[in-house]
């Protein structure tokens, strides 16, 4: 066999290969909530990019759920091309060594890759999507690869033979004969073709259960009310699918800096004491006239009483937070003992969600949302210096909620007739102070020249937002700038801080452009 033709057969059994693997892949995600490199490779690789590039990404593809698509497209592909590179290399070693044994390709084939994705994946290896613990979902995560690389090693070699066998076969009439390459070519092909369709099917039912039909859900607008409806609540996840927890594999680990490592089953909770609090997150990324905002009643346990059960040690500074999707956070430990922050376990009086943390989220007041962690798994007591996902990533340093406010109605650049507008328009809105409550809801109708009070129609809780309202009657023809600001339960007037980088949430004011007609 000459060396193109092995290099050309090589790269034929490497793609199809590839594409064998590929759809291993998909199936061990589907069908038993296994994390492989098509999912979280992009969780490894986006902490390296800073918030500015990240976004200016996001842009470009248009959106977040465009970019996780194009993620999971790019790996898919490149896991094929990595594939037939493989099979390249495979056809010039066995052109140049043809009695070569078969135990080289499972080093170089199964063995190498499944230690270079240890180490480069190992922060994410823990991850699963129905729940099994983080050291036992690590080792799951690497049998899968190993699956995946010993079933490409296989295809590969035999492919290869299979092309490149001069076999004799016999027809109907007796006669033998070798079929040639390219009949031989076109059956592999078929082969790999519907390997290729199976994994089609696999991913429509992926795409189906993915996070893109509800990833940066809004509440906001005419409609909003003072407890948002689950379905409604906010949502920002970094997944493309969602973990779909299974309880008889969950448990709630509590380790780190302390004296006695606690494991706890959901029927534990049963037996502690429970309590209902009412808090609204925020989105950090959540704009000044965005909707990444929703308000519920939680359900759950003091994280404090967690803790307290097992002992922290001396050199406690911060609670690092784990979701069994691989996400982390981390908050200091003073913020974790205090009696407000919750372990959650139903919202608005029914089980958390999917797609909001069931079995059990962390719920930490006068914080931006992504220190709620979901999908709750383990609570480590560190010292100072731990990070969690966003913190590598850039965010921060101030993860503080500000005192906002927004305007929902009536919408920017509405027309309004005059006639219509003396007879009073309803303004109204929400306005937010973190843990700090709001006190008081200023409107202006002159981009902020002179301010006059507003009504506040649900004042919430000190950890929840607050719905006001306002009569606004202008009395003549005119661009009207709406502006609407707070002031929090400390008596802090909300403001813009030009020193706070958009990596801790922006600050300022929402406004309007009314515009009222002849």
């Amino acid at each position: 066999m000459s060396k193109s033709k092995a290099i050309a057969t090589g790269l034929f059994a490497g793609a199809v290969a590839g594409i064998a693997m590929t759809v291993a892949m998909l199936l061990l995600a589907w069908a038993f909530n296994i994390a492989t490199p098509l999912f979280i490779l992009g969780d490894r690789l986006s902490v390296f990019i800073s918030p500015k590039p990240f976004f200016w990404i996001m842009g470009r593809v248009g959106g977040y759920n465009h970019l996780k698509q194009l993620g999971v497209g790019s790996s898919m592909l490149g896991q094929i091309l990595v594939g037939a590179i493989g099979g390249l290399i495979y056809g010039i070693v066995r052109h140049k060594h043809q009695h070569l044994g078969y135990h080289w390709t499972f080093l170089l084939f199964v063995v190498l890759p499944l230690v270079v994705s240890a180490i480069l994946l190992w922060p994410v290896l823990g991850t699963h999507y129905g729940g099994i613990p983080i050291d036992a979902a690590r080792l799951i995560t690497l049998l899968g690869l190993a699956i995946c690389f010993l079933l490409f090693e296989r295809v590969l070699v035999l492919g290869f033979n299979f092309l490149t066998n001069r076999g004799q076969f016999k027809t109907a009439t007796g006669v033998e004969f070798s079929p040639r390459l390219g009949r031989r070519a076109f059956l592999f092909g078929t082969l790999g073709v519907l390997i290729a369709g199976g994994g089609a099917a696999i991913a429509r039912k992926l795409f189906q259960i993915a996070t893109f039909s509800y990833d940066g859900t809004q509440y906001l607008g005419d409609a909003v009310q003072p407890i948002t409806p689950n379905d409604r609540f906010y949502c920002v996840t970094k997944n493309v699918v969602d973990p779909r927890v299974d309880m008889g594999l969950w448990h709630l680990e509590v380790n780190g800096l302390v004296q006695n490592a606690r494991a706890y089953r959901i029927l534990d909770f049963k037996t502690m004491e429970q309590i209902d609090q009412e808090t609204t997150l925020m989105c950090i990324s959540n704009g000044l006239d965005a909707g990444l905002m929703s308000n519920a009643v939680w359900r759950g346990i003091r994280m404090a009483d967690l803790l307290q059960a097992s002992s922290p040690l001396a050199g406690a500074e911060r609670v690092r937070l784990y979701g069994v999707d691989n996400y982390t956070d981390t908050v200091p430990f003073e913020k974790a003992m205090s009696p407000t922050t919750l372990v959650a376990l139903m919202m608005n009086g029914a089980e958390l969600p999917d797609r909001h943390g069931f079995p059990a989220r962390a719920i930490v007041p006068g914080y931006f949302g992504e220190k709620h962690v979901k999908w709750l798994t383990r609570i480590e007591v560190t010292k100072a210096n731990a990070k969690g996902f966003y913190e590598t990533q850039g965010w921060g340093p101030n993860f503080t909620v500000p005192t906002r406010s927004r305007i929902d109605v009536p919408y920017n650049e509405m027309w309004i007739k005059v006639a219509e507008a003396t007879k009073g328009v309803p303004v109204k809105g929400v306005a937010f102070g973190g843990d700090r409550g709001v006190s008081r809801v200023e409107f202006s109708s002159d981009d902020g020249e002179n301010w006059d009070d507003a009504k506040i129609d649900y004042p919430g809780t000190k950890l929840s937002w607050a719905l006001w309202s306002f009569d606004w009657k202008p009395d003549e023809v005119d661009d009207y700038t709406l502006v609407v600001r707070a002031t929090d339960g400390d008596g802090k007037l909300q403001e813009y801080e030009e020193d706070r980088p958009f990596t801790s949430g922006i600050t300022g004011f929402h406004k309007i452009i009314v515009r009222v007609v002849g």
